[in-house]
């Protein structure tokens, strides 16, 4: 089996993120992450992303501090190219970063061979993201629609793999956007998961028989349902506590609640990090954590996207299996609890949608939606000339 060759560049590299501390890999036979790593496998973990804000007060300039620290990270400034003397664009030095961090996060594209020599005989799952992933990150939420093209690229690709949309929007939401009645969705950070029906052999708490859209049976597993009053009742104060911030919009996504704050202007940041920790004052079972220019207030739930995809695959009878393939594609801070959960077990990768340099658990990257419509084309494609 072809393996992932380890340059001098990668060795010595400076300037691109290194991760450390990765839990040692097993040596269970030719497993993925010694066929598909793009770097030497001791050192990479993602440095966590996910940030909770404390309950306890702080001092008013520390809480600033933190609160515009942390939406300025998680708000990253894209690419940018300039123009030199002669008058034709030039590469930034954001440019030539970016080139250097690919070295250890290659694209999933340039490295298409590679993945689908290692996926021959196996059984491959389909998770995606949708913001960012499958539709373009854009200033209004409720205008975050995906391309007839991509719509096309997903439902074909669906075809041949079992495929989950995971996002932290609602289920019912991201439905409407997606209109493809043959994909699982996962809403809310997976909180909030519409699959198939789970093997008479395998009781979980929280989890009903319920009807798609079609009529068709299938499991509805909400485990955070007690927290629904809670969540409504803090969605109505923030939007109350808002409604004068020129900008902001507060979308409740059933399980979990996003503040936006990517129309505000950065001077009020502060005001509405401040406004939605005041609220959480008073609701120690939530708890605060940032997106891309979004401030989310979730369940204190041992709950995210990597458990999803862990109850997903248990679902469809594809966990702990060793001819399964499962690929995560997404781009947000959220998705690496899904990206981790591959990487820790041995079982699969996550792919990265990023303009910018990140570190990250996935190990492959894409540039953006169109690179992501590509991939998933272009896995279909293989997936039907391998059949023939």
């Amino acid at each position: 089996m072809d393996r992932f060759p380890i340059s001098s560049d990668q060795k010595t590299l400076k300037s691109a993120p290194v991760l450390t501390d990765l839990p040692p890999m097993s040596n269970f036979g030719m497993d993925i992450y010694s066929a598909l790593l793009p770097c030497p496998s001791q050192g990479a973990v993602f440095s966590p992303g996910l940030l909770t804000i404390p309950r306890k007060k702080l001092g008013i300039l520390d809480q600033s501090s933190s609160w515009l620290d942390s939406m300025r990270n998680s708000s990253p400034t894209h690419n940018k190219t300039t123009k030199d003397s002669s008058n034709e664009l030039s590469s930034s030095p954001t440019d030539v970063a970016y080139r250097n961090w690919m070295l250890n996060y290659p694209s999933a594209l340039a490295s298409f061979q590679k993945l689908t020599n290692y996926a021959k005989g196996k059984r491959i799952a389909l998770f995606l993201d949708y913001d960012g992933t499958l539709s373009p990150i854009v200033d209004n939420p409720e205008d975050a629609i995906m391309s007839n093209n991509m719509r096309s690229a997903v439902r074909n690709v669906a075809k041949y793999f079992p495929t989950a949309i995971i996002s932290g929007r609602g289920r019912d939401k991201v439905y409407e956007f997606v209109r493809i009645n043959e994909l699982y969705y996962a809403g809310s950070h997976g909180m909030d998961i519409m699959g198939p029906v789970r093997p008479a052999s395998i009781d979980h708490p929280n989890c009903i028989k319920s009807t798609d859209k079609q009529g068709k049976e299938v499991d509805l597993f909400q485990p955070a349902s007690e927290f629904l009053p809670m969540i409504d009742e803090v969605f109505r104060s923030l939007v109350e506590i808002t409604k004068d911030i020129k900008g902001a919009k507060v979308e409740n996504n059933k399980f979990c609640i996003s503040v936006h704050y990517r129309n505000v202007d950065e001077k009020s940041w502060t005001t509405i990090g401040q406004a939605v920790h005041e609220i959480l004052e008073d609701y120690p079972r939530l708890r605060l954590t940032h997106g891309r220019k979004v401030l989310e207030v979730r369940p204190v739930l041992n709950w995210d996207k990597g458990k999803a995809v862990e109850f997903l695959l248990e679902s469809l009878g594809l966990s702990n299996c060793d001819d399964v393939l499962p690929i995560y594609v997404g781009d947000d801070r959220t998705d690496e609890d899904a990206f981790k959960v591959l990487r820790e077990g041995n079982q699969g990768y996550g792919i990265l949608v990023s303009p910018v340099p990140k570190e990250s658990n996935a190990l492959f990257s894409l540039k953006d939606p169109s690179e992501v419509m590509e991939f998933l084309k272009s896995l279909a494609t293989w997936k039907k000339s391998s059949a023939l």
